[in-house]
């Protein structure tokens, strides 16, 4: 069955995608190609001691063009195929979408086929026979394209190495979740908005199975307001739902007697995905930085140095949540009413994600050990009073699983 999307999701769906910016390059050059060789029609530029003068030499310098440019898109697709294969062998398979989403990479690729483009366009549009004049402009825009695209081919390969590194990708997750966080889980007043405690008036389940990536609570409240309810989403995103599941509860709210959701409308305003996304989805970073430090830790690789960055990313993203309620998202309509609750995703999650599957993988490793050890009592200062007990629960777990070098803090970060 067909997943839902909200717009806003098949929006930035389209925006981030591999394709868009390379598509985009290649109508761009089409249509230079085209308009060039509608105005130099009226020009005659001074051209003729730098291009050839006779349309075999123009032939000649657009197949070489075309068959260079041929040769270094595929070269740069098997770099960047290849780079996307280390990353999921080294980091995390989670990781490819943000390397797909990279606009240099995008930008690269764009320009090559525009090139190649542009130069088989003005290959076809040159004349036969050695009497009419050359496109002069063509030829020279193909050289300068040629030219911009040896200066971006390098500028890719220094972008592609620097991209790989572990600190930047583990910086780049931090920041897209940080974003994240500023914009799904802004701090609060903490109190609960009140849901109804009594039976739900209409249970809508979901059509298809996925992860919730994103939920529309403002068209959910439009909808619950048509149809005189109050709407609950019951799964947070990052949450896995299958066919069949309950999605969203109704409660009446008012004296006027409630309408049922029709089938699709509301369900269209909840996106369920194959795979998680950033977005709404918090978690998402905390499990990449996550496989991060699992995989360093793993046995056949034991790189400290990439699992303490790691944490080290996770502490920041967890201060900035510890003063941060819990409480789910809730749009109200012009008079006050509850229209629409979402529930976000808790401290306890995170904690859960970020300690205690690093501290499994790193139980062996008193540097590791000791370093979760100082993230959770620095949370524990600076949370507020609602997530200290989650963070003093899994302090005391750490300190029941002793590591044989001792608890001496590292005198390196």
């Amino acid at each position: 069955m067909a997943r839902r999307q909200t717009r806003s999701t098949r929006t930035a769906a389209i925006r981030d995608s591999f394709w868009l910016m390379p598509a985009c390059f290649a109508a761009c050059s089409l249509l230079l190609a085209i308009a060039l060789s509608t105005v130099e029609l009226r020009l005659v530029l001074p051209l003729n001691n730098v291009l050839p003068s006779g349309p075999a030499g123009a032939r000649a310098l657009l197949s070489a063009i075309i068959t260079a440019m041929i040769s270094l898109t595929a070269l740069v697709f098997s770099i960047t195929v290849v780079a996307l294969q280390l990353v999921a062998s080294q980091y995390s398979p989670r990781i490819l979408r943000t390397f797909l989403e990279d606009r240099v990479i995008q930008a690269a690729l764009g320009l090559f086929i525009a090139t190649f483009l542009f130069a088989m366009v003005v290959l076809a549009a040159l004349p036969d026979r050695p009497g009419p004049r050359v496109p002069e402009l063509s030829l020279a825009t193909s050289l300068l394209l040629v030219l911009a695209s040896s200066a971006v081919f390098v500028w890719y390969l220094h972008h592609v190495t620097t991209i790989m590194r572990v600190s930047h990708v583990v910086a780049a997750i931090g920041a897209q979740t940080r974003r994240s966080v500023d914009t799904h889980h802004r701090v609060g007043p903490g109190t609960n908005p009140a849901v109804p405690s009594g039976p739900p008036f209409q249970i809508v389940a979901a059509d298809s199975s996925g992860m919730i990536t994103d939920i529309d609570v403002d068209r959910l409240a439009r909808t619950a307001g048509r149809h005189h309810c109050l709407v609950v989403v019951l799964p947070a995103p990052g949450d896995f739902v299958v066919a069949g599941q309950p999605l969203l509860a109704t409660y009446p709210v008012t004296d006027t007697p409630p309408r049922p959701l029709p089938p699709g409308v509301a369900a269209a305003a909840v996106t369920i995905g194959p795979e998680r996304s950033p977005g709404r989805d918090v978690g998402f970073g905390f499990r990449q930085l996550a496989d991060i430090a699992e995989r360093a830790l793993s046995p056949g690789v034991n790189d400290l140095t990439t699992a303490v960055r790691a944490i080290q990313e996770s502490h920041d993203l967890l201060r900035r949540l510890a003063t941060r309620p819990d409480q789910p998202e809730a749009v109200f309509d012009a008079q006050g009413r509850l229209r629409a609750v979402a529930p976000r995703q808790s401290f306890a999650s995170f904690l859960a994600v970020a300690i205690d599957d690093v501290a499994h993988a790193g139980r062996d490793q008193p540097r590791i050990v000791d370093l979760l050890r100082r993230v959770l009592d620095d949370l524990a200062v600076a949370a507020a009073d609602y997530h200290r007990p989650a963070i003093s629960r899994r302090r005391r777990l750490l300190d029941t699983n002793p590591t044989p070098g001792g608890t001496k803090p590292p005198t390196e970060p």
